[in-house]
């Protein structure tokens, strides 16, 4: 196994390249119960007919966990929107259209969305009230078991020389409602300062999916709270305002 090639590093991770083949080494420390629920996670969604890359081995070397896939031969819609500019909106259209695809699928065995995020706000530092209101808020939402990225953004998703999607980087998975998952990749966009991006992304969606943009925006005060558990002093702020809104 060929550790020479680094292709992307991460906070707690590092993903090198060995020929056809992809490795994810995690920092020593991490959880083993996380690295092998990642891997069950990308076996499962592949399983279901999504397009990613197929889990080939989990293994150590060094006291690090690894996670070996398939490469993938391509770039990402991130790299294609900054190398083309102009087609920015056609690509945003894409990943609209890759994204309804996922949501289509049921995972029964996945992580019920709507759990994670009770745990995420109890963990919150939030006061009791807040939190309280939160998940009150939560439960009142719509039960679904649509298969959510958890992660949805522009650079996880790799299009191929051939012109085929493959997205990556399952280890936020669950099953839920659609709109958290929209709600989530849109706070993605405002938190790395695209808001145009997401603005124009939201619309697509909505558009294309037949769903009220005031229907998405009800998860944003849900999909903060979780967001502020990543420990960025720079976003809590941000995060802090939406969270406390009583209405977004």
């Amino acid at each position: 196994m060929n550790l020479d090639n680094v292709i992307a590093t991460r906070s707690n991770k590092t993903i090198y390249r060995d020929g056809d083949r992809c490795i994810k080494m995690f920092n020593k420390g991490y959880s083993k119960a996380d690295v092998l629920n990642e891997a069950l996670n990308l076996a499962r969604v592949e399983e279901i007919g999504i397009n990613v890359p197929r889990v080939l081995e989990v293994t150590m070397r060094d006291d690090c966990w690894m996670i070996v896939y398939d490469y993938i031969e391509g770039k990402t819609l991130s790299e294609l929107i900054e190398e083309n500019p102009d087609d920015k909106e056609k690509y945003i259209d894409r990943m609209v259209d890759i994204q309804l695809e996922i949501l289509s699928k049921r995972c029964p065995l996945l992580t019920n969305h709507r759990d994670k995020m009770f745990r995420k706000i109890s963990l919150s530092d939030f006061d009791p009230m807040t939190k309280y209101e939160l998940q009150t808020h939560l439960n009142g939402m719509p039960r679904h078991n649509k298969v959510c990225h958890g992660d949805f953004r522009p650079s996880n998703v790799i299009i191929t020389p051939d012109d085929r999607h493959f997205i990556i980087d399952w280890s936020h998975v669950t099953k839920g409602n659609a709109s958290a998952d929209v709600a989530r990749t849109y706070l993605i966009y405002l938190l790395t300062d695209r808001k145009s991006e997401g603005e124009y992304y939201l619309k697509s969606f909505c558009k294309k999916a037949d769903t009220p943009r005031s229907y998405v925006e009800r998860w944003m005060r849900i999909v903060a709270a979780s967001q502020s558990l990543k420990g960025n002093k720079d976003e809590y702020e941000f995060l802090s305002q939406i969270v406390n809104v009583v209405q977004f």
